[in-house]
């Protein structure tokens, strides 16, 4: 066998080598929740679907009847530790109906 006849053989099995290893660390990536992207929720009703976390504390605001000054930083901590966990949390109970306000994983 000649020596260009083995480095393009050796080349062409480092990239399917390369290749066989690229694709399930692609896949892994795929699999993150963080994507700035929540729901919230009223008791069992979707109110809001796919909304930026930080649109969550408007929201949270005008459904659990309260000023956005003083709970902003919770209710958007709250978001943002939700779209990184994927676990649903409860923010609030809606005013007037006592439902719980949950936001959740999109």
């Amino acid at each position: 066998m000649s020596i260009m006849r083995r480095i393009t053989t050796a080349a062409v099995g480092s990239l399917f080598l390369i290749g066989a290893v690229a694709v399930p660390s692609q896949a892994a990536r795929n699999t993150t929740f963080q994507d700035g992207l929540v729901n919230v929720n009223v008791g069992n009703v979707t109110i809001a679907r796919d909304i930026d976390v930080a649109a969550v504390v408007g929201v949270a605001a005008n459904i659990c009847g309260v000023n956005v000054g003083p709970v902003a930083a919770a209710v958007l901590g709250e978001a943002t530790a939700v779209d990184a966990s994927g676990r649903g949390r409860t923010i609030c109970e809606a005013a007037g109906t006592g439902l719980p306000v949950t936001i959740t994983q999109n």
